[in-house]
């Protein structure tokens, strides 16, 4: 038995240690080259890793939890530099640089909270910023709520709405970014996150349902941004981006936390409780080619009560809406698995399909530095980043064990054990550069993790062959006679069924792969269905014909220290798969989704350097993962 460390370092001072070289493999072409000029391009495309979400102090919550990084010192942190942590200790990325980042403070009050706490800006004299900041505040944290709440109602409050202001510190935003744009070697782009959320109506305490999106440029950004204050309507916002787009600026947005958004993310009306239309469907789609699936706020793609035959779907669930102790119900508006279905189940019945989008992973990390490595979890905030306890992942008061401790006293302890560390943004892109990468997102050739680099490749074609995986032109002929992720395949005539190609290589600094498997949803008569198929199983196991899952590959995880056996674990699972069960005239899509190996949570690992039990209430594992985007097969292009 030996203890799992892939990403290990010798403590929580992260810094100590210098990024580890990445290993590049058959499935990936050479790193990309220094920035120059001209950047090559390899036509059959790079797997790149990035975070399209990411808080620093121009984001109004950010600050007054007590964040005061940069935008530019959340580039220096993607590119590998180590930050100071806001509760004292130095941070560092436990592997190596990031390929692309986005900065994405809130476009609601971006930059005001900090004036409100400078004492030159006039905005420091005003009322609510002496209620918060001034030397007589007694409940600062009250006061503050007003700046909250103005962002689910889109009512500014007029005192401390310096649309100047906003516009200057969005101006140092994007000028951040084009300084530590890279062509070649590191991509920058220019982002906000647009923070729309509806009341939950209810007689308990107040919650807000999340239709949060992150708005990204291409290239050149606007001098004013887009925000809640200007409309709640996340559809005024899609029609804000046409205007841009039609200036020569374009821009994509990604809907995050769609988990706590109260069956609305995914609803089968508009905001405004008007029926679903094709014109509806065509404009949400170029606006949102993507969804966010998952991030520290929990996963995004099914519940267990929503996809009760999958034993996979109990995977990092945020129980609560965004802010609040309110426990949410989880229902088909909320998760994209089921948000797939139904959007077959439109195609098939009304000729348009709305949901047709593809996956990424990102952090939401609200301290300019994604916390993506469960050894070594630094939380969202800087109070659940400040110490074990502060996140209850060990027993309160410094108690040897969980006997009589008493329920957490605030929400922030209560939220932060469902936090996760988690997640990553994977594209696969002819180069390092903001076209091809912005360009992969738009044609949704994207995946997502849950933090490990995990690389996954998913085509399909109606002449696939087996003989296809073991050709050296395995990925020529791929693109020639098929579609990667986020593609679509027509409906054909007679019953051949297309061939899938399923290509994944694990992380070298994480732990082995242990089974892909194949996720298909598809509507017949407007009824939808969804299966799970493992199709590659480490060891060169093969799935049970009737099960279509993977024998147990003697992976194991000791909780006492957090110590790991492989089993059969792989670096790499490849396999060419027809869905046995293929129905020619239905509207079906399929994903690929990849689980490693067992490991501790980050909670586990927290108890056990402390030398205490774990939280018996949260999950003592996890099977990291990544998902793909979909291929779609039927009628609808959906362009």
């Amino acid at each position: 038995m030996s203890r799992f460390t892939g990403w290990a370092l010798p403590a929580l001072a992260l810094a100590a240690c210098a990024p580890s070289t990445q290993i590049t493999t058959d499935l990936e072409a050479a790193p990309p080259p220094p920035a120059t000029a001209t950047v090559d391009a390899n036509p059959t495309r790079n797997a790149y890793f990035g975070d399209v979400h990411v808080h620093t102090s121009n984001s109004f919550d950010a600050y007054i939890f007590g964040v005061r990084a940069t935008p530019d010192d959340a580039y220096r942190f993607a590119k590998g530099e180590a930050i100071r942590h806001p509760a004292g200790y130095d941070i560092k990325l436990a592997g190596p640089p990031l390929d692309f980042l986005a900065v994405t403070d809130h476009g609601e009050y971006l930059g005001v909270v900090p004036a409100m706490d400078t004492a030159s800006s006039p905005l420091s004299q005003t009322a609510l910023a002496q209620s918060v900041f001034g030397p007589d505040a007694t409940d600062p944290g009250t006061s503050f709520l007003r700046v909250g709440m103005t962002v689910v109602t889109g009512q500014e409050i007029e005192e401390i709405y310096d649309r100047d202001l906003i516009d200057s510190v969005w101006a140092a935003t994007i000028a951040s970014a084009e300084g530590n744009n890279e062509p070649g070697k590191f991509t920058a782009f220019s982002g906000y996150e647009f923070t729309s959320m509806l009341p939950v109506p209810g007689d308990g305490p107040a919650a807000a349902a999340n239709l949060h999106r992150n708005v990204i440029f291409r290239g050149e950004a606007p001098a004013r941004l887009f925000s809640t204050l200007d409309s709640t309507n996340p559809e005024d916002l899609w029609a804000w981006m046409e205007t841009e787009r039609a200036d020569g600026r374009d821009v994509l947005a990604i809907p995050h936390n769609s988990n706590a958004s109260n069956g609305q993310m995914f609803a089968l009306q508009t905001y405004k409780g008007e029926p679903l239309t094709a014109g509806y469907a065509t404009t949400r789609m170029r606006n949102e080619p993507l969804v966010e699936v998952s991030q520290v706020k929990g996963t995004s793609e099914t519940a267990p009560t929503l996809s009760p035959n999958d034993e996979w779907a109990d995977f990092e669930q945020y129980e609560y809406f965004i802010g609040s102790t309110v426990k949410s119900t989880p229902s088909a508006g909320d998760f994209v698995r089921p948000a797939y279905k139904a959007g077959l189940a439109l195609q098939e019945t009304e000729g348009f399909n709305p949901f047709k989008f593809g996956l990424i992973s990102s952090s939401d990390t609200h301290v300019a530095a994604a916390s993506l490595v469960e050894e070594f979890h630094w939380g969202k905030t800087p109070q659940d980043g400040a110490s074990p306890e502060a996140r209850r992942s060990v027993p309160p008061n410094g108690a040897a064990t969980w006997e009589g401790a008493e329920d957490p006293s605030t929400r922030r302890q209560i939220t932060a054990t469902q936090f996760s560390s988690s997640g990553l943004a994977g594209v696969w892109a002819e180069s390092n550069t903001r076209e091809a990468i912005f360009d992969a997102m738009r044609r949704k050739e994207t995946f997502g993790t849950s933090g490990p680099r995990m690389k996954v490749r998913f085509f399909a074609g109606m002449d696939y062959a087996p003989e296809m995986l073991g050709s050296a032109a395995l990925l020529e002929t791929a693109y020639a006679e098929g579609v990667p992720m986020g593609g679509q395949l027509e409906k054909v005539s007679g019953d051949a069924a297309p061939g899938f190609l399923v290509w994944a290589i694990r992380d070298p600094l994480s732990a082995p792969l242990q089974r892909a498997q194949v996720v298909k949803v598809w509507s017949d008569g407007g009824e939808t269905h969804e299966a799970v198929h493992d199709v590659a199983c480490s060891g060169g196991a093969v799935p049970d014909a009737t099960t279509h899952r993977c024998p147990d590959n003697g992976a194991s995880v000791d909780i006492s220290d957090c110590s790991t056996k492989p089993g059969s674990g792989a670096s790499e699972l490849k396999a060419y798969w027809q869905d046995p069960d293929f129905a020619p005239d239905l509207e079906a899509a399929y994903y690929v989704r990849v689980l490693e190996n067992p490991t501790c949570r980050w909670s586990t690992w927290d108890a056990e350097r402390a030398g205490t039990p774990p939280n018996p209430e949260l999950p003592k594992m996890l099977q990291e993962r990544a998902w793909s985007s979909p291929i779609w097969y039927g009628g609808y292009s959906g362009e």
